[in-house]
This record gives C-alpha cells, structure tokens and sequence, in this order.
C-alpha cells in the first residue's frame, strides 16, 4: 500500500472545546488540522447539555462529514478524534469517539495512545460480566470507569486510572462536562487553549491556530482536568513521572508548525539536521529532503554544511493510501506516483538525502534507486534520528522487532541492503542534545524504540497490536 511509502504510521489525534456555540464547526476545523495523525476514521460527539449527538465513519475528515451532518450536532460542548488503526482493527465499531449511553447519564470517550496492559483487563472484565463490543483500549477504559458505582465521575475517572498502565491523551465528554487526562508519563502530546471563553484541547498546537484559539499550556503528566459551567478545575490523578513524550512526534509525527512541551516542531528539526550534520558530514553537491516530515532537517543540515539545498524529490499530493494492491511491483511503481526526483537537480551530482528515520528499509531503497535513475553520481543518506531498533508498544505500529531493519542489520549492512554510497543515524546523544532542555524535568522524551528502555512495565501478550 501506499502507505508503505514512509514506514511510520501516524498515531491518532483528538480534539475537545467546553462552551462554544460553533462546537461541532471548530471541532471540525481542529480534526482536520489533526487529519496527518490519522486518516482512516474521524468522528465527533456533541453535547446540548440535555443529550450527545454523534456522527463517525471510515476516511477522511471531509469524507465522514458534510454540512448536514455538522448541523445535527447540535451543542455547545464537543470531542473529536482521527484515527490511525492496522488493517486488523479497522473496523467502524472501532472508530472513535466511542458513546456509551445509561438510564442516568451518557459518557463519550476518545484517546490517543495504547493500554499495554489491555489484555490483563479485558480479562478481569469479561471474568466480572462486561461484554465488549470495540478491539479498542478506549472501551476498557470505559467500563473501568461505570465499575465506579457510586462514585462521583471524576473520582471514577482516577480510580479507573489508577489501573491503566501506557500511554493515552484522553478527553472524556458528558452532557454537561468535559474531562481531559494524559498518563503520568506524559507519552503522548496534549495542549490546553482558549478561544472567545472557551476551552480547548487537541494533540496538537496546530489544530489551535486554525480555529483562531490561543495555545494556555500543555496538559501536565498525571492531570485531570475537568471542564464545566464553573469554569476549570485541575488535580492529579497519579504521581506524575519524569516527562517521556514520544520522540517521534518530534522526529515524524508532529506538524512542522505545532509547539511540542515549548518547543517549534520545525525549529527542533532543523536543530536535529544540524546536529547530524556535525557527527556525520559528507563531501557532496547537493541536500534534499524526503518530503514532508525530513525538510526540516535537511535544511539543518544544509545550513551547518554549507551545502546548498534544493528539492531533489517532489510529493505528488494527490494519490491516494489503499488503491495501490500490495504486490511489489505495484510497491515500486506506488513510490514512483508518490515521490518523483527532480532530475536537473540531481543529474550528475552527488546527492546527501536526508531523511528522518528508517524502519524496514525498503521504502529508502527505493528512493536511492530514484535518485540514481535521475542521474546521481552517489547517494549518501543521512537519518535525522538514531536507528529504530525496538519496537514501540505506546501507539507507534513497530511493534514487532523482525520488521526492523536495524535490528536485523549493522549500519554498513543496512547502507548495503539500501543501496547508498553512505548512511549515518543521528546517534541518541545527538537528539537529546537537540531536544532536551536539561534545566527542565518536564522536557524529557521516551527513547525506547532507539535505546530499549521503556518507561511503563511492558505486558509482552498484549504488545502486538496497536489500535490506536
């Protein structure tokens, strides 16, 4: 599949605003700012402080809803959600946010992220009585919250918590209040904004400047918040933990324009391109970057080398992700449709192709032989992070060690296997020293999938699948 063409894929992305008259419009907006993290379901859930309305579907934003059907959900209260799922859990059940409906009150839910100790609780709770309907984390999380009884809501919500282990952004909406959380690790990336009185949550900054709000701060690890008529109350459900947010979201995931823990997306790029430029320059003609995530760091990287930066690949934007069947001709002819080298710039020179990470190798040996058909002399590539060498059990679909080629093979073994004249990673050190504020516990990163050193206890049996 097309999709095949970057070798990451996104993680999901959710939005949520308390007390606007244009709810379901601005929601809108902001998934659409969110649609990279997520295109094969969106959905939104309103509320008029009597009853929640929801529309969901398989595709795109601009697929699943239409003017009709923003006007239907009516309210003044809305959370929303774009979803990247594998192909085993594609399912519409699954799509978010998820609605769960009661005699007393109606709940929603919507989180980015992945429970690595979902299977150990989907058992508790079928053992108890619960029956599932979703292969999705998010309704584990739910009925987690109803076993409260009693409880008032945001104590159910602690208590139901307090059992989840991994990473997950939450925002949880009723008929009359909103609920956001980020796991004390703070894994995944969550922002608090405001606009004309309102609130607003969303993964990340950039859904913030399209519907006109202004970026308050990030929801801390280990807080919830909870949103109503008297305004914002926050409180720690957990102790919160040195700050690990996912170093991909720097490196790939997040829009060049987002604002990740005070940190530009872009900036941090280009940061990261300069730094790779210092441990692993090469004599070359020409710098280009792998469209889109990988521009940042290539003009780093130009910059810190003096070597001029052009566009050697251009990204053609109008081919879709699925029509392409997954043969490997049909693979090879997909990279050509999507990504064409610009041959008066290559022809004849040698080529540094900075690229932001390499997960099973194929898609780089493919762009290697582009370049070379256009006429580059060599192809020297350079990765803006260090060597995915294990697998990611938080929401990234890497979760199996075999499809990773450098887990399998040495560095000139991989430059081999890829085609380059050369290959160099940025090491560890290399991103942290571009990323981490020393000054600043809140600024830490999770670097498991480079070094193997996870945050949370891993659950092995559940790990294998990622549904967010």
């Amino acid at each position: 599949m097309l999709a095949e063409v970057k070798g990451l894929n996104e993680e999901c992305g959710v939005f949520a605003i308390f007390g606007h008259e244009k709810a379901a419009e601005l929601t809108f907006y902001g998934l659409h700012a969110l649609q990279h993290r997520g295109q094969q379901g969106a959905g939104i859930v309103t509320s008029d402080g009597e009853q929640l309305h929801i529309h969901k579907g398989i595709g795109l934003v601009n697929a699943v809803f239409d003017q009709q059907q923003l006007a239907s959900l009516k309210g003044t209260s809305a959370i929303g959600h774009v979803r990247y799922a594998t192909e085993e859990e594609s399912g519409f059940e699954n799509v978010q946010p998820l609605l769960f409906r009661s005699q007393t009150s109606s709940m929603a839910l919507a989180h980015n992220g992945k429970i690595v100790n979902d299977f150990a609780l989907k058992t508790q709770l079928e053992a108890q009585g619960s029956i599932l309907q979703t292969t999705s984390d998010t309704e584990v999380i739910a009925h987690l919250i109803k076993r409260g009884g009693y409880l008032a809501l945001a104590d159910a919500i602690k208590q139901a918590l307090g059992m989840v282990k991994g990473a997950y952004a939450l925002v949880l909406l009723t008929e009359d209040q909103l609920f956001v959380a980020l796991d004390p690790y703070g894994l995944r990336p969550l922002s608090l904004g405001q606009i004309e009185g309102a609130y607003v949550v969303a993964s990340e900054t950039c859904a913030f400047d399209l519907v006109g709000a202004e970026h308050v701060r990030e929801v801390k690890p280990g807080e919830l918040l909870v949103i109503d008529k008297n305004g914002l109350t926050s409180t720690l459900f957990a102790t919160p933990m040195q700050r690990s947010l996912c170093a991909m979201e720097y490196v790939y995931f997040a829009r060049p324009d987002s604002d990740l823990n005070g940190l530009n997306v872009h900036a941090s790029r280009k940061v990261m391109g300069k730094q790779l430029a210092k441990e692993a320059s090469v004599e070359a003609d020409v710098v280009t970057g792998v469209p889109d995530s990988s521009i940042s760091a290539a003009i780093g990287f130009a910059e810190e080398t003096s070597i001029p930066y052009e566009l050697g690949l251009i990204k053609n934007r109008y081919i879709g992700r699925t029509f392409i069947e997954p043969t490997q001709s049909s693979r090879e002819q997909g990279v050509k449709m999507k990504l064409s080298p610009v041959r008066g710039i290559v022809n004849g020179k040698r080529v540094v192709m900075v690229d932001d990470s390499i997960v099973r190798g194929t898609t780089s040996r493919r762009i290697v032989r582009l370049l070379k058909e256009a006429g580059a002399t060599e192809v020297h590539v350079r990765i803006a992070a260090p060597p995915i060498k294990n697998p990611c059990f938080y929401g990234v679909d890497t979760s199996v060690t075999g499809d990773l080629i450098a887990a399998q093979y040495s560095i000139e073994e991989m430059a081999e296997e890829i085609g380059a004249d050369s290959l160099a990673f940025l090491s560890v050190e290399g991103l942290e020293k571009s990323l981490v504020q020393v000054d600043s516990i809140e600024q830490g990163i999770c670097k498991a999938c480079f070094t193997g050193r996870y945050p949370t206890e891993i659950h092995l049996n559940t790990a294998s699948a990622t549904d967010k």
